[in-house]
């Protein structure tokens, strides 16, 4: 925390709102504000006060901040959502304290309760994780309606009540959807807590709704796993692990968790918006279906799973890559906005809820058309499946958030500048890429070499017990007799092929190539059905498998 972000001296025994209402105990502070338990003298009761440091006070633009957050919450009354009683600005030892007079909540942080979960069982029971999802998903659907993004959901924003009582709080980088609203954050600045952030926020893009249900994805993940799903020590890896990487599924980590909730999870945790839930009450009342067919199992943690990969492990590389050998990153290479494959073909994009627009011009190919890659900062779009992105597409994306983070500001944010209304979080980090200018010219010496070769790994192999034994997919009453498609991706393709055959199944054995260099030759790249679809055997189309050749792309 920098010098004049530091909080304001001990206000204990002092008061705001012309004496009204006496400050007592500290309960948190950040980078923009402190809590505080306070006593209203007039209607006699306790209440939480949030007073922005005084010297962040005497900027006008964070006081208009300050009072935004405190207009847009006003306008949210939920049961889930804390409540603002009251606000206003009153004068500290001189100088002018904005302050906003909150619902207190006698409780815990979710994060508390996460740990707690982990000490006892390894991670939280899934009945548990998703009843207190839906109820911030409910929050959320408040918050939307109302035409406000919340924009940093994490586990330290979620309190919970002596009774269990779910309440989202710290509103304070909430960000208005409607147009003509003035944004409070420059073009190009990311928003919130890097292990939190959607896609669209590590790029610097506008957001909407679906940003705020990629937040609860991930913390959905952490509470089925006592895990984050990406971690590393930079902001910058964070990042392009959530636009680039692949998340594993929450049952690879606690054996517990069935299908449906995996499924589930990867819907909320989709690079492009267009395809995760159309809106918090869809995401919500998905949430409570899947309850309904829990048994109740106790978290099976797997051993060694609880410690995250390397997130964002190939950044470095990916940028300013060192051609000498082959570079491989902790996960599949994804186009972020890609169109997405649809069961038995064709491109599939889910239907959006009017009240939450995609802010991307995603067109899907059509007749003799082909996907263009996704591009930079500035704009959408996308090309190829999900799973068989090009090494140029892996690029473009990359020096998207390097260039992000070398002309903005990564702000660190812990609830509105680093507050956590009375939780006191400080799960935020911060970072920026160094080396050189990844927009140089390449030098003759690397123009003219020779382009690079991966002949992959033949002992990379998929058992065939993963076909035979392929569980049942979740909805039986949709997809009768179907199974739930295992996951080809990076296995060998001729194992692939071995544990299709050994199933009774069919591929199409007209495979389609790609150049990619980062898997290596006969690798698979992508598959349709894609992991987690149903498949029907006998009934659905011939399996489709993208393969790697191992050679650098040329263009």
């Amino acid at each position: 925390m920098s010098d004049h972000a530091q909080p304001p001296g001990d206000y204990r025994g002092r008061s705001v709102g012309g004496g009204r209402y006496e400050l007592r105990d500290l309960l948190g502070t950040g980078g923009m504000a402190s809590v505080h338990l306070a006593w209203d003298t007039v209607l006699e009761r306790q209440v939480a006060i949030k007073t922005m440091h005084t010297e962040l006070g005497r900027e006008d633009a964070f006081r208009e901040r300050f009072k935004r957050e405190a207009l847009a919450v006003a306008k949210l009354a939920h049961t889930n959502i804390v409540s603002v009683f009251d606000t206003g600005e009153d004068r500290i030892d001189g100088a002018p304290v904005p302050y906003i007079v909150m619902e207190y909540v006698e409780g815990r942080p979710l994060r508390d309760e996460l740990e707690r979960d982990i000490a006892q069982y390894g991670a939280m029971p899934a009945e548990k994780a998703l009843r207190i999802t839906a109820d911030v998903l409910a929050a959320l659907d408040i918050s939307h309606e109302m035409g406000l993004v919340h924009r940093d959901i994490k586990p330290g924003n979620v309190m919970l009540t002596r009774r269990n009582v779910v309440k989202v709080m710290d509103f304070g980088i909430a960000r208005a959807m409607q147009s003509g609203v003035t944004a409070m954050t420059q073009t190009g600045m990311v928003v919130g807590t890097p292990q939190y952030l959607s896609p669209e926020q590590a790029l610097g893009r506008g957001v909407d709704a679906r940003s705020d249900l990629y937040s609860v994805g991930v913390m959905l993940f952490e509470l089925l796993t006592g895990r984050l799903v990406f971690d590393a020590d930079s902001a910058l890896a964070i990042a392009y692990a959530h636009v680039q990487e692949e998340p594993p599924a929450p049952s690879s980590i606690n054996a517990s968790v069935p299908p449906a909730v995996d499924a589930l999870v990867a819907r909320a945790l989709q690079k492009n918006p267009n395809d995760r839930f159309p809106s918090a009450e869809v995401f919500a009342a998905e949430c409570l279906r899947v309850v309904g067919d829990l048994t109740g199992a106790a978290p099976q943690i797997v051993p060694g799973a609880h410690s995250p990969g390397n997130s964002g492990a190939a950044v470095s590389n990916a940028v300013f890559p060192q051609f000498g050998s082959p570079t491989s990153p902790t996960g599949p290479i994804v186009s972020p906005y890609a169109p997405t494959p649809a069961p038995g073909g064709g491109y599939g994009y889910p239907q959006v809820s009017p009240s939450t627009p995609p802010p991307y011009n995603v067109v899907p190919p059509g007749p003799g058309r082909t996907p263009e890659p996704a591009t930079t900062i500035g704009g959408g779009g996308g090309g190829g499946g999900e799973r068989n992105s090009t090494f140029m597409v892996m690029t473009a994306a990359v020096v998207a958030i390097a260039l992000v983070a070398a002309v903005a500001i990564f702000v660190v944010v812990n609830s509105g500048g680093g507050d956590s209304d009375q939780a006191g979080d400080s799960s935020g980090q911060s970072g920026s890429p160094g080396g050189e200018d990844p927009s140089e010219e390449p030098s003759a010496e690397e123009t003219e070499r020779e382009p690079r070769y991966n002949p992959g790994n033949p002992e990379q192999v998929i058992e065939s017990t993963e076909c035979q034994g392929a569980i049942d997919y979740y909805d039986q009453e949709q997809y009768p007799g179907a199974i739930s498609m295992p996951d080809f991706y990076d296995y060998h393709i001729d194992s692939v092929k071995s544990c299709i055959r050994d199933a009774g199944w069919s591929y199409d054995e007209d495979l389609t190539y790609e150049d990619e260099v980062l898997k290596g030759d006969g690798m698979v790249t992508g598959q349709s059905p894609r992991p987690g679809e149903p498949y029907i055997p006998g009934e659905s189309d011939p399996i489709e498998l993208t393969v790697s050749t191992g050679n650098e792309p040329t263009n």
